[in-house]
């Protein structure tokens, strides 16, 4: 079958991090939509890989391992980093890892008190974190606290839960700086890739400054077909890649709770085609078959 009838997506979130469906939910879903290949990219975890891919051989799905990276770089946080093809059982990765989850988790408690102080104040009944690891599979995210006030019919919708509760009770984020994100990925074998990169900022020019410079850190990709972005900016998108010598991802950045996001499709209904699929495993072997840089100062230092 040409690659133009067979689809893929590339970012999808599981009950992992924040998303509302277990690994194996998704790909029985995203099999039944009749997707070829799949990417579960959970928030500075890989816990949803392994059950992820035993249902996908079960299924007859392929699975890419893969994990979204919270990051900053300069004066924008929260720019987010996607990893493709990672060696998830590296230890020095899953200790990092832990330490960000760790982190994420005491910094969801503490939202969730700073509802249920605004719940208290309302002469309303506060949520109990059990209630919310209910929807979780290992940390709590603001999503399940999301379903938890909905719940509780104190908010209409996702979107009114975060609007009403969640916004005004954040706390903010511990971020990875993207350089070391970057050089990470690649360390372990990934290729890392721009998330819906427009959210980041919406001055081309900038943004598109901002690309070459990550370009020169190691960046390999952008997440050019996604649900931020509007046509002409995919279009926009699309065409840095190409000038840049990057290659060009797809994904829903599907959490199982949000109004109006599909699996496989973008913005407009768009499909994903499984074409994108090639570049990004030839550059995934490309960064395997890099050596170590302390491989390097050892070849180095014996020609000298």
């Amino acid at each position: 079958m040409r690659d133009d009838h067979r689809f893929i997506d590339l970012h999808m979130h599981s009950n992992c991090s924040d998303g509302a469906c277990s690994p194996e939910e998704l790909v029985r879903q995203a099999a039944g939509l009749g997707l070829v290949a799949m990417a579960i990219a959970d928030h500075d975890s890989v816990s949803g890989v392994q059950p992820g891919l035993a249902a996908a051989q079960q299924a007859g799905i392929e699975l890419i391992p893969a994990v979204e990276l919270s990051v900053k770089f300069k004066g924008w946080k929260d720019v987010h980093l996607l990893g493709y093809g990672l060696d998830w059982h590296d230890p020095d990765f899953l200790s990092k890892l832990h330490g960000f989850q760790e982190r994420r988790r005491y910094r969801n408690v503490e939202i969730l008190e700073r509802i249920n102080a605004c719940l208290a104040n309302e002469g309303r009944q506060a949520i109990q974190e059990q209630e919310v690891l209910a929807y979780a599979r290992d940390t709590i995210g603001r999503p399940h606290i999301a379903r938890a006030l909905l719940e509780h019919g104190y908010a209409r919708t996702v979107e009114d839960a975060f609007q009403r509760y969640l916004i005004p009770c954040n706390v903010p984020k511990l971020y990875w700086p993207i350089d070391d994100a970057i050089s990470e990925i690649r360390r372990i074998g990934g290729a890392a890739v721009l998330a819906h990169p427009t959210s980041i900022t919406a001055d081309r020019q900038q943004l598109r400054e901002i690309i070459f410079e990550l370009k020169k850190m190691g960046l390999d990709g952008l997440e050019v077909f996604n649900n931020m972005a509007q046509p002409d900016e995919m279009e926009f998108l699309r065409r840095r890649a190409m000038e840049a010598g990057l290659i060009i991802t797809a994904g829903s950045d599907y959490h199982g709770i949000e109004t109006g996001l599909e699996i496989g499709r973008g913005r407009g209904g768009i499909r994903f085609n499984a074409e994108l699929l090639s570049e990004l495993k030839q550059r995934i072997t490309e960064n395997r078959r890099q050596p170590e840089p302390d491989q390097i100062t050892s070849e180095q230092g014996a020609k000298v």
